[in-house]
């Protein structure tokens, strides 16, 4: 059945299609806004899969570049691995569509995002997100609660919705909203330092967005009275139920209550194996059930102390934060290091200064970019003391590594104050929940530990909730357990100005304002706790990098003076590289980056491109060398490289018949530009001849010896012709060698 709805969201439409492609599938959408378009579909399995506890759901979002009228790079010329944009896309999809399939639902199931169009002023990520609700809503697959998602950004302090990407660049806020009908269900945002309560209005005005699209989607199942699929939620037998859990209940207590995760983590599995080894072992139904009820009593228990007894498992109270350790300067020949461990969560940071040709390279569907902050996360499996194949990074690790980086990009210095490229890794040593804010945390102190001056030190903190019905119980700094049983994860980090990364995923419907903003107050107090606690160990960066770091020095240069630095075929770079041993990087905007682990390398370097690109001032007095002598003058070099004409009416402040008489090749002389004119350079020694006499421009010849030239008779009469007026050939003179060939002409060699 085909059904399309448009509407205007953001004073652009917004379409929503169903049935006219990928028919096929359970469910399939296209989303257009503006010239953006992506199609979504949702494919579910009619066979459920056996010996599952989880709802197996996979989201792929692929971006195909034709969609910006582009062609691949490299030899195969097609899409390849999806890039890190895709891969965190992808997740943004998953994390607010997974709590809302109804308990029970165990059949494989697929969601697939294709951009097929891209207009480069609207995202597709947000548009990816509503086609995924909507391809789920408008299918049989059961999926009963439709989601919408939109950007929000603050341009000059007015909160705009879906802001056009090339006004991003000056929004104070890059936030990510997803919500239903009435609650709110995911939260992403990146920001410069903004308030608790700017947030929330952010979200306020993205929810009441989200929830007109919302409505569209409801529409449009209601004109297509579609029938979903039943799902039985399984019950247990209410006696077998029962024994289980008199019998476990008094020993669960106790091992959760058990100090340290791991020993808590054994004795759990104590409780567990006792309860297995009264199970005949060829009964496989009994202890499959067997084990299922004991995960369900395990979670009703742990949610039970907080929200009944009011007390979580280590004894902290709600608001308590683990006791905080941080060490600098923990590896000797890193550029920077720090480990910050909170609680038995521990994170190794370190820092690594580069040039800008360690930047990376970015091609994605926006265009190429460059990026200079990183920040790699790595969670190896001894960090919860376990044995796995080490692979590279998966989804988790490429999203907390990005919420990380999110963080504490702003607080890194413009590339004009600070011209290095920054890499951070974050490798977890030890993990009991919130990893990704113990490497927000480590990273600020590695990169004060570098010298790299930062804006401001910015702290994370991960939040919990414990909810059923009106009661609940928000969690400050929430361990393993705690996140595992728990409602909603909801990290903050931020300065002690402001919020700087925000992420919310919840395993519920929804989360009301009001939580989010006592969650928010909670999470600032022990953000400034933490902060804290890592200025007692480091309050600035250091005042200087390492002695491992390269030393950078950056000068801009005109851009059309960029091919005299680079020189014939490289010559000129080539040689100056080869002097001083520097690396030399030059961008296309006149900006020249230096780089050489010895400082005095660097400063050679740098003074030889300043005197290739300096420009004669006139007025300004050098001190140059005869190049070359005509009948008309004399060719001077003023700059290396830089050549102009000493006409032979100012060689001296009388009348000189032939330059040879006053001036050999290789003399070195003073002399002062009196004109530049595009490439002329006009000099002057009689003005200068005439200056040192004190006689005006009608001054002596005493100045001749004085600068190297040959010495005059000192009783030439002051009325000698050429003294205080230029003799009656000067002009003709001058004219002839400004436009006969090289004279007056400014020259580079």
């Amino acid at each position: 059945m085909h059904v399309s709805r448009e509407f205007e969201i953001a004073g652009r439409k917004l379409t929503i299609e169903t049935g006219k492609i990928a028919k096929q599938a359970d469910g399939a959408v296209t989303v257009r806004y503006g010239d953006t378009v992506v199609l979504v579909t949702a494919c579910a399995d009619r066979k459920p899969k056996a010996d599952v506890d989880f709802i197996p759901l996979t989201v792929d979002y692929r971006e195909n570049t034709y969609a910006a009228g582009k062609i691949p790079g490299g030899f195969f010329k097609r899409e390849g691995r999806p890039n890190e944009k895709e891969i965190l896309t992808s997740r943004l999809i998953d994390r607010p569509i997974r709590p809302l399939f109804p308990e029970g639902w165990n059949c494989e199931t697929q969601v697939v995002a294709l951009v097929l169009s891209y207009d480069q002023e609207n995202d597709p990520d947000t548009l990816a997100v509503i086609g995924a609700s909507s391809a789920l809503y408008l299918s049989d697959i059961p999926f009963h609660m439709p989601i919408a998602a939109v950007h929000v950004g603050i341009i000059n302090d007015q909160i705009v919705i879906n802001p056009a990407e090339k006004d991003m660049a000056s929004s104070r806020l890059d936030l990510v909203v997803a919500a239903g009908e009435e609650d709110v269900v995911m939260v992403e945002a990146g920001a410069a330092e903004i308030t608790e309560e700017q947030v929330l209005a952010a979200i306020r005005a993205g929810k009441e967005a989200c929830r007109q699209i919302v409505a569209v989607q409801k529409e449009m199942f209601r004109a297509m009275n579609i029938t979903k699929r039943v799902v039985v939620k399984k019950e247990f037998p209410a006696d077998v139920y029962s024994r289980i859990e008199n019998s476990v209940t008094g020993p669960l207590l106790e091992a959760l209550s058990t100090s340290g995760k791991i020993e808590s983590y054994k004795a759990v599995a104590r409780v567990k194996e006792i309860l297995l080894e009264g199970i005949p072992a060829d009964d496989a139904a009994q202890t499959k059930m067997a084990k299922q009820i004991f995960e369900h009593v395990l979670e009703r228990l742990a949610r039970r102390e907080i929200l009944k007894q009011r007390k979580r498992f280590d004894k902290r109270t709600f608001a308590e934060i683990r006791p905080i350790t941080c060490e600098v300067g923990a590896l000797p020949r890193t550029h920077g290091s720090a480990i910050f461990t909170r609680g038995e969560t521990q994170a190794l940071v370190t820092v690594t200064l580069g040039t800008s040709a360690d930047a990376q390279k970015l091609d994605w569907l926006e265009g190429e970019s460059q990026r200079r902050f990183m920040l790699h996360y790595n969670f190896p499996p001894f960090s919860v003391g376990e044995v796995k194949f080490l692979r590279g990074p998966g989804r988790r690790e490429i999203g907390h590594g990005a919420l990380a980086e999110r963080a504490l990009k702003g607080m890194v210095p413009e590339i004009e104050n600070f011209p290095y490229t920054v890499r951070l890794v974050s490798d977890i040593l030890e993990s009991n929940g919130s990893s990704s804010m113990a490497s927000i945390c480590g990273g600020t102190l590695a990169l004060m530990d570098a010298g790299v001056p930062m804006k401001a030190p910015i702290a994370g903190i991960a939040m919990g909730l414990m909810k059923e019905g009106d009661d609940y119980a928000i969690l400050s700094d929430i361990a393993g357990v705690e996140d595992h049983y728990g409602d909603m994860d909801f990290k903050v980090a931020g300065s002690r100005k402001g919020i700087t990364a925000v992420q919310m995923d919840i395993k519920v419907s929804g989360i009301a304002e009001e939580i989010m903003r006592k969650a928010l107050d909670q999470a600032r107090e022990g953000r400034l706790h933490i902060l804290d606690k890592m200025i007692e160990t480091l309050s600035t960066a250091r005042e200087n990098i390492s002695l491992f770091a390269p030393r950078m020095l950056t000068t801009m240069i005109p851009k059309d003076k960029i091919r005299e630095v680079i020189g014939p075929g490289g010559k000129m770079i080539r040689s100056i590289v080869e002097r001083t041993g520097a690396k030399i990087e030059i961008n296309d905007d006149g900006r020249v980056e230096i780089a050489s682990m010895d400082e005095a390398s660097a400063r050679m370097a740098l003074e030889i491109i300043t005197e290739l690109t300096t420009e004669a001032e006139v007025g300004k007095s050098y001190m140059g060398k005869v190049k070359r002598l005509v009948n008309f003058g004399a060719f001077v070099e003023i700059l290396p490289g830089l050549e102009g004409l000493l006409h032979v009416s100012e060689i001296a402040p009388y009348r000189v018949n032939d330059p040879h008489d006053e001036l050999n090749e290789g003399d070195e002389i003073m002399v002062k530009v009196i004109d530049v004119d595009g490439d002329r350079v006009r000099l002057s020694r009689r003005a200068l001849m005439a200056e040192q006499s004190g006689e005006g421009t009608g001054g002596g010849p005493e100045g001749g010896a004085e600068d190297g030239s040959k010495a005059h008779a000192q009783s030439a009469p002051a009325s000698r012709p050429g003294m205080g007026h230029r003799p009656s050939g000067g002009s003709h003179d001058r004219d002839r060698g400004r436009s006969g060939g090289p004279g007056g002409q400014r020259r580079r060699r």
